[in-house]
């Protein structure tokens, strides 16, 4: 059975998510007949390449926050990251255009490493000092996470190669309906929006298995938080544990 994750490695949630969909996976009887694939979806496409900005700038002037109510926001994504086992830092990172770290992780993907790449990705971009909008930082991630770093900086090199499957990837994506990230694709029957909680990612999993004969998309698991297509992250007060439908 296939998982289709669309996710962005800006989007907070999906990093959250990730790992909860992880530890959903993990208790699963069959986890070892699932295919997971990640799939690109970008939360800020009109941001040219290095323009940067610091995420507490970003969130303030997006929503309309002053800077304490900012860094509010980042410390409540953080404590629900760090419920996960995930470092989180609340200061100093920054905020780009993601395109380029998609098209090097759909090389990843053509390579067998994708999953090494997204998880490298994630860590630098969250819990470590290290720009992933940085050319270099990412073709270092590429090495660690075992691409041949010619072929990486080949990659990064040429705005054209695996643009193609970027938006692919995007235009699938609409035409799901997913309009915010993480989104969540099991076997092209059931859909999950947001970060939600281990136990849903578990139970849509044991569902998804029994009906794999069943045609068609359904939403399952409600509401959770998320990143929507116009790069608004929902940062709920209450721990996203908490939410239920």
């Amino acid at each position: 059975m296939r998982v289709e994750i669309w996710s962005d490695i800006a989007c907070p949630w999906c990093y959250v998510g990730k790992a909860r969909f992880q530890k959903g996976l993990a208790g699963f009887a069959h986890r070892d007949e699932i295919e997971v694939v990640h799939r690109s979806f970008e939360l800020d496409p009109g941001r040219a390449k290095g323009d940067t900005e610091q995420v507490i700038d970003m969130l303030a002037l997006r929503y309309g926050r002053t800077t304490e109510e900012a860094r509010g926001m980042e410390a409540n994504v953080a404590a629900n990251a760090r419920a996960e086992g995930l470092g989180y830092r609340t200061e100093g990172r920054d905020h780009g255009n993601t395109f380029d770290i998609h098209r090097l992780l759909h090389l990843a993907k053509a390579r067998g490493l994708q999953e090494e790449l997204l998880t490298l990705v994630y860590r630098a971009n969250f819990a470590e000092e290290r720009s992933v909008f940085d050319d270099a930082v990412l073709a270092d991630l590429a090495v660690e996470a075992g691409l041949d770093a010619d072929e990486a900086r080949a990659v990064l090199a040429d705005p054209e190669a695996y643009a193609a499957d970027v938006r692919a990837d995007e235009r699938e994506a609409a035409e799901l309906g997913a309009s915010a990230v993480p989104f969540f694709v099991l076997d092209r029957r059931y859909g999950i929006s947001g970060g939600q909680p281990a136990e849903v990612f578990a139970q849509a999993l044991e569902q998804a298995w029994k009906d794999r004969e069943v045609p068609g998309l359904t939403q399952v698991g409600g509401d959770a938080a998320a990143c929507d297509a116009d790069g608004f992250c929902e940062v709920p007060e209450a721990s996203s544990r908490d939410q239920r439908v």
